[in-house]
């Protein structure tokens, strides 16, 4: 589910996309044939999240339904169903962790516990200075460099895979400092590769060298 909060905040009264996004927001609803405009709530829900400080308030939602020309409930069952959408105010920094099959086979209950730990708060929970809000997702599609968790950071997603608990906390700590991080695997791995590096045709190669030497 989104990310929602127990806690009152206020509500804008309004909200429009600005000239650039009103743009892109056409562009998304160009994809899709006559008649089919409503295709396109995923992306322009995303849309005026990243615009809105990273959370989909009422109006926003409003706001995209008439553009697609659907009813507000309708595109509330949507923002409220996937945990890409918050519908409450999140920190700066948004730490997705993955804890599905494959991410806790490879020990994510350790990059739980080192975001929890080195910020302090739970799942759900936004830090005390509203740099940082921790929440538990579904698979982010990385399963082969498990565990991983996502980042992110205003219209920037950014994913870390290969971690374990130094390198987790390592992560929040740098990014806490303003410093530059390192994206993707954390342990140097290529792409998908295994973590012992590319084997499938050493034999092979091996073979073809003996000959050819």
């Amino acid at each position: 589910m989104s990310v929602t909060s127990q806690k009152t905040f206020e509500q804008p009264t309004s909200f429009a996309f600005t000239k650039e996004n009103a743009e892109k927001a056409k562009a998304h609803i160009a994809k899709y044939p006559p008649g089919r405009e409503q295709s396109a709530i995923l992306p322009l829900l995303m849309l005026a999240q990243q615009q809105h400080d990273g959370w989909l308030p009422v109006k926003a939602i409003e706001c995209v339904a008439a553009m697609l020309g659907m009813p507000y409930m309708r595109a509330y069952e949507v923002a409220s169903f996937y945990t890409m959408y918050n519908l409450a105010p999140i920190g700066k920094h948004h730490v997705q962790c993955c804890t599905t099959t494959p991410c806790w086979l490879r020990g994510s209950d350790e990059v739980v516990r080192a975001c929890k730990e080195t910020l302090g708060i739970g799942f759900g929970e936004t830090t005390p200075d509203g740099r940082f809000t921790l929440t538990e997702v579904e698979c982010l599609g990385a399963c082969v460099n498990a565990p991983m968790m996502q980042i992110t950071s205003g219209y920037e997603d950014r994913y870390f895979e290969d971690l374990n608990y130094a390198s987790t906390r390592e992560l929040l700590l740098k990014i806490s400092r303003g410093e530059k991080v390192k994206e993707g695997s954390q342990t140097g791995r290529i792409s998908s590769e295994p973590l012992g590096g590319p084997t499938t045709l050493e034999a092979q190669h091996q073979t073809w060298k003996k000959r050819t030497a």
